[in-house]
């Protein structure tokens, strides 16, 4: 376009325009005449070409090559009208052929090397269609293949693969501007350009490439399958023109880059007036028309659609609007009027329109006046319609930088604009709002000015505007009385205290005469300041300070003031800021000061700044701020581009040779020599000789063969790969699985992690080769595959990279197999790591493609539908700047956020010898005073880039710093070498860099030396620097010396073969095949790295690594991000001794030690026992239990000694997992100290590189030692120092801002895909700790529109978080992999925890006894015979493992000595029960943390129902034992109603269900089962559906009456049986009794009902099942026959199902016979031993099926707490009846730390203080009526307790003698492991022990009833002093018991013999009596 060219109008053709203009518009009806540019213009009668060509000859010098129009599909698809957009550009194509001679075009030359034959690439593939025709050529989807035509050879077509998107459709509508285009031939892809598409494939043209005339066919297959020739590309839908003299052609309009930034990148656009820049990236951007411009979000804020003053109307495109009022009437009032409140932030932005004041129904297409359409593209001056009225006070800016050249619009297609049916008519513009931009303004001053929006209408721009730059940087900050109600009030502010525009004016002149001369302004650093100003406001009103004393005082100042207090506020500046104060309009000062800039003699200086006043008593104060300043402009304008824009701009520069200027201007030394013929000088000096590889200095030489062919000396110990975890990573990966848990438990139900039994991960990595390779090697050497059970360990090699996938072009094809597994294993819990996954969170509709980057993959792979709604999938993502993460609108909720444990300094770190430096250290070193800083500033650099920038101010800064770093490199090469005179024109930094890194392999015997990091983010630049240096390199000779070698995200590192030799012989480890693929492969590596790329991408650098040359890091890193992340190159774990930080230089706050501390603890809510014993009978957990693997690593974690044993939610699931065996030896690591160990067996001292990127820059960590990141061991401790860095002035201004109390890079806008959401925010403390950042950034910062996270606002207010995911933040470089590798192992461990179960393993007593039974049944039978077992003699003692700690029962059979086994097991009394670890199979019982899909209808409610769908149904019986009615309840919910039967009338509860002796029915359980609990609601084993096999059953929970609403809360579907609330306090006896009373009165009742429908009263069935909630899993022994009883008969078990072992015993022949069967307890030992016995007849426990019948006179003792299973058993037996246990089924019981029948905790019933001493069994009793202290706990319990420890006071004689047992009469107490009991029952006709020939030691009466008698006690004998204890209820029936039955006859009483226990008379005491056999 050209106003460049647009011809000097000559001033009498002006005035004659202007004053038929003006006739025109006064004899008009309309009142929007055409305005005056237009006419002239477009008037072609008076149109003089001539005044043009010399205009466009000029312009063909400069003409650009390349255009890119970015992500306009979006706005294509909304519009119809880009038809008019192809006849535009073929109107041009005419003008430039028809009206002015051809433009010649010089195209670039080719690549040197490659093919430049014609119908080839410059591959040299042959495209014509000739040649490929019958080829398979790969189409990509959504690409054509079309022909292309070239002028050399015109009877061949060309192949080409295009987009379609950039073709037009078949009416020729539709085409995206731009191109996107591959090579067919060589493959080569994502051509952006066609200038650049046009080289590669060889056109040759002599005009401007442009697809339009090159692109002339669609290519078809024919029916032989063969391309041929399709139909035309049709490129317009017609080429008429109007004859009628005015075109309609729509005005060229392009995007602005900020609103490609804000809108997603495709729905900006305005009209250009201003020149679009001279390269893509700002065609990208172009600048907005100066009369059209759209919402202009040029801040990148959301919140900004235009400047200040817009008040703007949206419409639709199909909506026509009302043109606005005449500018007239609404510009008095534009600043009063509010006119900055309606901001626009819509997709189809508001452009400015004419003014008319109504909207005639009179328009139409046809009113001649209408007729006059738009000028050619060109012409800039007419003033279109649009479809948006223009505001009030509009201000028209461009919307960015508008560079200086004007041709390029010539070429390039213009933005579509939306046409609306209402078509508006132009208007004349005033004269006075009219700015013409000088000619040549950049070239005569050398400076673009920067023109700052502020308060106020800017003017229109004409003429050169490609010389200016409008920027809406603190445009935001102006908009203060916007901000809303609420940002106040979070401020503690009123709305009274913001402040007036001649108090903002002043402000913001104070602040630019602050700034220095090497400073811009920053948005961030003036917010700060106008908060302060209006929070220093009210204090200051208050203390009635005058006017003019400090920032605030200016808040009455007046517009007659305002000009010379301004004046008077500047004059400090040193002439740095002038002012200029106008009375019209901003236009004239802008005018003004452009006229004198363009006419300022070169010598003189200009001002930085020129602040624009206009007070015009119209509208009030208006104000903008023109930057002059040379450095300031510049930066400012560079600033605005976004990276991918920047980047672009420079490949332009390059591309289009713009920079060969520059180029030639190093083409000599410093001392003005030939730079090539001096090297070539030296070369041929030294002939073939080479500078000696390592061993010598720089001037020893040596012949090339003998350099390739030097080996160094093999050099022992760097080999070794080692992984470790250490403390900090472990403690991390402990609160990621703390978090994990914390998300199961929340009530969600989002993450059910009781179902999962295996781990599986994906790793994404950001695209870059060498990250892929070291992540994998990561994964590798952590045995992380072999833990999880993933992978063999020999497959680990191969398979390792299948697990990391990079996000490139093949990651969908990755990921959808990846969410297949994920969906066919449903109990898999599966982890997708996104790690970096601060790169690229574009959103997927913004816009796929941006200069050849892809974008939105992360978006479509993390984001998408699947990995949100997969209920087995975590999503953990992992950052080092996690800052885009932490939005208004995140998708991870702050609680799910862990972040790495901090330390505030070096020297709080305590005294481990590595520790991490990192961002904040590098800012605090600069305070250290030492000699050679780690953070440095080249000054000298600086000084020569101010130099250059002068001379060259069209290019790029970054280009003109690359050339001059490339020269000082070069040039120090030559110093060191070979030209010493060139060392005084190198700067010292870059001199001193490269003598080290020449110099050190000399030094060092095996060749080792340093790294340098060259940081050059534009690949065109790095390679060209590559490139330059390897030359200067090869000349000089030093090849051998180090390498250089080129970091490209996008390829594997490439190094010469000597170099690979080289750091193969130091590995000494590795294969043939072998090449570095990692940075840290080249650990001690001579080299440069160039470093190139967009961003860092988190790869880890070798110790080797000692200097980062960032001085290319300048103001275009103007966001946190951008800048931290490339110092995060440098972070490292260093030694300590390195560190010189003066100590006590740092005081911590007190506040922070404390967080510190908190912070450091978090990690101990956790405590998970990861290190198992190996698993019985698991094959899984072999591969995960604690073992060491191959590499050292060992995957367990380690057990914190703290265990909590509270609830067991998954938080501390593991604490409520057994009290394990002893672990084997070797597997205890030391990993989870908090000390220096590593957690890991191995020893080696580790290295501190990385582990990964990290998270959370700000911060160090607060490591006990540094976790493993490199893989080599340490050589030597100097190893670890700090590295250096070097970074130019900005960002150094930005980072070491402490000591010059600017701004610091922390308070930066954290990303460059975020925007503040308010202008007003409180002030960002760098001490912030992460978390507090997160909760800082999640209230002030909100996505763009082109964010992933942007679409997750839900409505206005709710955000979604997403459940599973979490994120890890934490430092760069500080070790994150390693921790993220250790959380998937203790994950996994978990897991396994969960489905693994402490079961006790103890070997039952004395079972060796029963195995020699005479009487014994063929262990092949499966059933007993009830002949057999009732000629068994019943086994009176218990061999229950639990009564290892009772008392024995006195039985004829020889025992183990009781003398030496019980005084064995008194000491073990108080270990724990020895457990086992197994893992659960299909048949286990379960708890409440169980879910999956077969069970869940039985243990959970459906949401139809609810609780009150249980119903409470009395039931009463009488009972002989208690002495009357009981009345119990039972709560039957609905679904289990059918197992009870109701009365007709008022459905009472009448009976439970009983089945039939002969009913058989494979899918019912007939047994009732009763399972008595307490204190178990969430850990009893109360859901048996799986060990059930889902049969039917009766399941009845019986529990105590307090604990009802908490079981019917956590078991709604299950029935309950209520206790009365007398026994709220009872022991397991009281349940028992009261499940066999119920289930007899209900036998009766069933009896009775059966026997009405003819059923005879035995074929009822009269068993119960009375199982323990513990019961976990039932087990078979000696399955397989057996044919010989000899030794090596392997026996074995296998595990059953609960139905299997109860239908098993309910089958067994004449059942009604026996009164009670069970099985015995499971031991590892059973499995190894021989298979015994069958059958028993002995005690049995815990698992009992009981005859309800023929019990029916055998109680339970109501009153036991302990012990009352054996009691019943007596007897049971001593009535005769038959007790049968079967000895093939075994019963495995869980260890439940909480709950059951445990101890009461005995307190005494009144507290005196708090700290109660422990109670001793001796005070559970007392003298009656004495002052005894007395206990809150029942008394039954206190009298169990005493007599278990009490033995050796009642019965001494009884102690260890097995001879002379106690006497119990009708009851067994437990009375202490060393004394016997030998049991008689009084009953008549009872089966007792011969007690002939025996004598007791003691006699025991308890509670006795009438059958005992005088009589019965006078048979037995007893030892002389043998002792009595009669207990009785009462001290009456005590008296009573001792007359009836004689007792003082034989036994001796004294008085102080009587004792109590101590209750309260309220709590009734027991009474006993003692006394001594006389």
């Amino acid at each position: 376009m050209g106003n460049s060219y647009a011809g000097k109008l000559k001033s009498a053709r002006f005035e004659e325009a202007l004053h038929s203009s003006i006739e025109t518009s006064l004899r008009s009806n309309t009142v929007v005449p055409r305005p005056v540019f237009s006419q002239f213009y477009l008037d072609q009668q008076t149109l003089n070409l001539e005044d043009i060509k010399p205009k466009i000859e000029e312009l063909n010098k400069e003409l650009s090559l390349h255009y890119l129009e970015r992500g306009n599909q979006e706005l294509l698809n909304k519009q119809d009208t880009n038809g008019v957009d192809q006849e535009e550009e073929d109107e041009d194509e005419d003008m430039s052929e028809t009206n002015s001679p051809p433009i010649p075009y010089t195209e670039k030359p080719a690549p040197e090397g490659s093919c430049t034959v014609d119908g080839f690439c410059q591959a040299g593939r042959d495209l014509r269609l000739v040649s490929v025709s019958m080829e398979q050529i790969e189409v990509p989807a959504g690409f054509e293949l079309v022909g292309a035509k070239s002028p050399n050879i015109p009877e061949h077509i060309l192949v080409c693969a295009v987009d379609k998107r950039f073709l037009p459709d078949d009416n020729g509508k539709n085409a995206l501007l731009g191109f996107s285009g591959n090579c067919v031939g060589c493959g080569e892809k994502g051509f952006r350009y066609f200038t650049e598409f046009s080289n590669h494939i060889n056109l040759k043209l002599a005009t401007q490439p442009k697809k339009q005339k090159h692109l002339k066919y669609y290519l078809v297959k024919n029916s032989q399958g063969a391309l041929s020739k399709g139909p035309l590309i049709i490129w317009k839908e017609c080429k008429t023109r109007q004859s009628a003299g005015l075109s309609f052609v729509k005005p060229s309009s392009s995007r602005s880059p900020t609103m490609s930034q804000e809108n997603g990148g495709s729905n900006g656009y305005s009209s250009s007036f201003i020149h679009t820049a001279d390269s893509p990236s700002s065609r990208t951007q172009t600048s907005s028309s100066v009369s059209l411009y759209g919402s202009l979000d040029m801040s990148r804020d959301r919140s900004l659609a235009k400047p200040p003053a817009v008040s703007s109307q949206l419409v639709t495109k199909n909506q026509a609007t009302a043109p606005a009022a005449a500018r007239a009437n609404g510009s008095a009032n534009g600043l009063s009027n509010g006119g900055r409140a309606g901001m626009s932030s819509s997709s189809q932005p508001p452009q400015s329109v004419a003014h008319s004041t109504s909207h005639s129904p009179g328009y139409s297409a046809a009113d001649p006046a209408m007729s006059a359409g738009p000028p050619k593209k060109r012409h800039r001056g007419w003033y279109p319609g649009s479809p948006v009225p223009i505001p009030a006070t509009a201000v028209p800016v461009p919307a960015v930088r508008p560079v200086a050249r004007s041709s390029e619009p010539l070429l390039s297609a213009p933005a579509p604009q939306p046409m609306v049916s209402g078509v508006l008519q132009p208007q004349a513009i005033p004269a006075a709002e009219t700015v013409i931009v000088p000619e040549n303004l950049l070239n005569d001053s050398g400076v673009r000015p920067v023109i700052l929006i502020g308060y106020g209408t800017l003017p229109y721009f004409y003429g050169n505007v490609g010389d200016i730059v409008v920027s809406p940087l603190l445009v935001n900050c102006y908009k203060n009385p916007q901000l809303n109600g609420k940002t106040l009030e979070k401020l503690g502010m009123a709305s009274s205290q913001l402040l007036s525009v001649e108090s903002m004016i002043l402000l913001t002149l104070q602040y630019l005469v602050r700034l220095g001369s090497d400073q811009i302004p920053l948005r961030e650093e003036f917010e700060q300041i106008v908060l302060k100003a209006m929070q220093g406001l009210p204090l200051q009103e208050r203390s009635s300070l005058l006017p003019g004393a400090g920032l605030p005082s200016c808040y009455s100042v007046s517009q007659a003031q305002l000009p010379w207090l301004a004046r008077l506020t500047a004059s400090v500046s040193k002439d740095s800021v002038h002012v200029l104060v106008t009375h019209n309009s901003l236009g004239e000062g802008i005018s003004e000061t452009l006229r004198s800039l363009s006419e300022i003699p070169p010598q003189q200086r200009l001002p930085d700044y020129v602040v624009v006043i206009c007070t015009s008593k119209m509208r009030g104060n208006e104000f903008c701020v023109l930057v002059l300043g040379q450095y300031q402009s510049r930066a400012l304008a560079e600033s605005m581009l976004t990276t991918n824009e920047f980047l672009k701009e420079i490949s332009y520069e390059l591309i289009t040779g713009k920079v060969s200027i520059l180029a030639s201007h190093f083409k000599t030394t410093s001392l003005g020599d030939n730079l090539d013929k001096q090297l070539e000088w030296f070369q041929q000096r030294r002939g073939d000789k080479v500078v000696v590889p390592f061993r010598g200095g720089v001037h020893d030489c040596v012949q090339s063969q003998e350099a390739a062919a030097m080996m160094p000396m093999q050099d022992t110990g760097s080999g070794n790969e080692v992984f470790q975890i250490y403390a900090p990573q472990l403690n991390v990966a402990r609160k990621l699985l703390s978090q994990v848990c914390s998300i199961a438990d929340s009530g969600i139900q989002s993450l059910d992690l009781g179902r999962f039994c295996k781990v599986d991960f994906m790793i994404l990595v950001p695209p870059s080769e060498v990250l892929f390779h070291q992540t994998a090697q990561r994964v590798r050497q952590s045995g992380v595959l072999v833990d999880l059970g993933l992978e063999e360990a020999a497959a680990i090699h191969q398979k390792a990279e299948k697990y990391v996938v990079r996000l490139d072009n093949d990651v969908h094809s990755k990921f959808e197999a990846f969410i297949r597994k994920v969906k066919q294993n449903p109990y898999t819990l599966f982890v997708l790591i996104h790690d970096n996954s601060h790169v690229d969170l574009t959103s997927l509709i913004s816009g796929s493609v941006s200069h050849g980057e892809l974008q939105g993959l992360a978006d479509r792979v993390i984001n998408c539908r699947e990995a949100l709604e997969s209920m087995n999938l975590l999503v953990l993502q992992v950052s080092s700047f996690p800052f885009t993460l932490q939005t208004q609108q995140s998708r991870i909720s702050v609680y799910n956020e862990v972040h790495w444990p901090l330390r505030e300094s070096i020297e709080e770190s305590g005294a481990e010898e590595q520790v991490y430096f990192g961002l904040n250290d590098y800012s605090r070193s600069l305070r250290w005073g030492v000699a050679s800083p780690v953070l440095r500033c080249d000054e000298a650099f600086e000084k020569m880039v101010n130099t250059l920038l002068e001379r060259y101010p069209r290019l790029h800064s970054m280009v003109i710093r690359s050339y001059l770093l490339i020269q000082q490199y070069t040039e120090a090469m030559m110093a060191l070498t070979s030209m010493t005179s060139l060392r005084d024109h190198t700067t010292p930094e870059t001199l001193g860099i490269l003598d080290d890194l020449i110099s050190m392999p000399g030094k060092d015997k095996s060749g080792r030396g340093h790294m340098l990091i060259i940081r050059v983010p534009s690949l065109q630049l790095a390679m060209l620097a590559r490139e330059r240096l390897e030359e200067v390199r090869d000349k000089l000779g030093l090849q051998y010396r180090f390498e250089i070698i080129l970091g490209s995200p996008s390829s594997e590192l490439c190094l010469a073969k000597h170099f690979i030799t080289r750091i193969k012989a130091w590995r000494c480890s590795e294969s043939e095949d072998w090449v570095p693929r990692t940075y840290e492969d080249l650990e001690g590596l001579p080299c440069i790295v160039i470093l190139t790329g967009k961003d860092p991408l988190g790869e880890t650098f070798p110790r080797s690594l000692k200097y980062c040359d960032l001085r290319l890091i300048d103001s275009s890193y103007l966001t946190r991000t951008a800048l931290e992340q490339e110092i995060g190159l440098a972070c490292s774990y260093t030694s300590r001794q390195t560190i010189q930080e003066p100590l006590g230089a740092m005081d911590l706050p007190v506040r922070q030690q404390e967080k510190a501390n908190s912070s450091e603890n978090d990690s101990e809510e956790l405590h998970i026992d990861l290190e198992r014993p190996q698993s019985n009978g698991s094959a899984v957990t072999g591969t995960s239990v604690g073992s060491i693997t191959e590499n050292g690593v060992s995957s367990s974690s380690a057990v914190d000694s703290s265990q909590k044993t509270s609830s067991l939610t998954f938080q501390n699931m593991a604490s409520s997992s057994a009290e394990k065996g002893a672990s084997p030896p070797g597997v205890k690591q030391g990993c989870d100290s908090q000390g220096s160990q590593p957690a890991s067996s191995s020893v080696s001292v580790p290295q501190p590189s990385s582990c990964g990127a990290s998270t959370s820059p700000s911060s160090s960590s607060h490591n006990s030692r540094r976790p493993s990141q490199s893989t080599h061991e340490s050589r030597s401790p100097q190893a670890a120092q700090p590295r250096t860095v070097i970074l130019s002035r900005a960002a150094y201004n930005l980072l070491g801002s402490e000591s010059t109390g600017q701004l610091h890079s922390s308070s930066l806008l954290p990303h460059a895909d975020v925007t503040w959401s308010s202008p007003l925010r409180p002030l960002f403390y760098r001490g912030l700790s992460t978390e507090e950042q997160s909760l800082y950034y999640r209230q002030w910062t909100s996505a763009r529109q082109h964010h992933a996270d942007c679409s997750n606002q839900v409505g206005q207010e709710a955000i979604g978080f997403h459940p599973r995911r979490l994120l890890l933040t934490g430092p760069p470089q500080v070790g994150k992999t390693g921790a993220y590798l250790q959380f998937l192992r203790i994950v996994f461990r978990m897991l396994i925890r969960l489905l693994e179960v402490d079961v006790y393993d103890e070997e039952e007593v004395d079972e060796d006894v029963t195995e020699s039974s005479e009487l014994t049944q063929s262990s092949n039978d499966q059933w007993p015979d009830i002949e057999v077992i009732s000629n068994m003699p019943f086994d009176l003692r218990p061999h229950d493992p639990k009564s290892r700690h009772t008392s024995p029962v006195y039985t004829e059979k020889p025992t183990k000595s009781l003398q030496g086994y019980n005084k064995q097991i008194k000491r073990e009394v108080s270990a724990k029960r020895e457990t086992v670890s197994i893992m659960l199979t299909k048949y286990a019982t379960h708890n409440t943390f169980h879910h999956c899909e077969q069970c869940h209808h039985y243990t959970e409610a459906s949401p139809a129902t609810q609780l009150s769908d249980s119903t409470l149904h009395a039931f009463t019986f009488s009972s002989s034992v208690l002495g009357g009615e009981v009345q119990l309840h039972f709560i039957i919910p609905r679904s289990k109603e059918n197992y009870f039967v109701f009365s007709q009338q008022g459905r009472q509860l009448e009976s439970m269900r009983l089945p039939l002796v002969s009913d058989k029915n494979a899918d019912v359980l007939k047994s009732p089962i009763f399972t008595p609990t307490t204190g178990r609601h969430e850990h009893g084993l109360l859901n048996i559906f799986h060990a059930t096999e889902g049969a039917g059953h009766l399941h009845v929970l019986v529990v105590k009456e307090y604990e009802m609403p908490l079981y019917r809360k956590y078991w709604p579907n299950h029935i309950l049986l209520v206790l009365p609330g007398i026994f709220n306090n009872t022991g397991v006896g009281a349940a028992r009794f009261m499940i066999k009373e119920l289930s007899y009165h209900n036998l009766e009742l069933e009896r009775n009902r059966l026997e009405e429908l003819g059923v005879r009263r035995q074929e009822v069935w009269p068993f119960i099942l009375i199982m323990d909630d513990s019961s976990v899993l039932w087990n078979a022994h000696n399955v397989q026959e057996q044919t010989s009883q000899s030794a090596d008969a392997s026996p074995s078990f296998k595990n059953i199902s609960l139905k299997t072992v109860l239908q098993h015993m309910e089958a067994t022949p004449k059942i009604t016979q026996y009164a009670m069967c069970g099985v015995r307890k499971w031991s590892c030992h059973l499995a190894a031993k021989r298979p015994g016995a069958p059958f028993s007849r002995c005690h049995i426990h815990d698992f009992i099926l009981l005859n309800i019948d023929l019990t029916q006179n055998v109680q339970y003792d109501l009153n036991r707490y302990f012990c009352e299973e054996v009691d019943f058993n007596l007897r049971a037996n001593s009535s005769g009846l038959l007790i049968c246990r079967f000895n093939n089924f075994s019963l495995m019981k869980k260890h439940i730390p909480c709950g059951g029948h445990k101890d009461f905790v005995i307190k005494p019933k009144i507290l005196v203080s708090d700290n109660l001493t422990s109670i001793s069994p001796s005070q559970y009793v007392c003298a009656p009526d004495s002052e005894h202290m007395l206990l809150a706990a029942p008394a039954q319990f206190l009298l169990e307790k005493f007599l278990q420890h009490s033995s050796y006071k009642l019965f001494p004689k009884a102690i260890f003698n097995e001879k002379s047992p106690v006497l119990a009469i009708d009851c067994y107490l437990n009375v202490s492991s060393e004394v016997s009991i030998c049991y008689m029952s009084s009953r008549p006709h009872s089966v007792n022990l011969n007690h002939e020939g025996l004598v007791f030691s003691g006699l025991l009466l308890y509670l006795c009833d009438s059958f005992v008698v005088a009589d019965l006690l006078k048979k037995f004998k007893f030892l002389k002093g043998a002792t009595l204890c009669v207990i009785c209820q009462d001290r009456s029936s005590l008296r009573q018991t001792i007359v009836r039955l004689e007792l003082e006859d034989e036994w001796q009483f004294r008085l102080r013999d009587e004792f109590q226990t101590a209750n309260s008379s309220d709590d009734r005491p027991l009474y006993f009596l003692t006394g001594r056999h006389t």
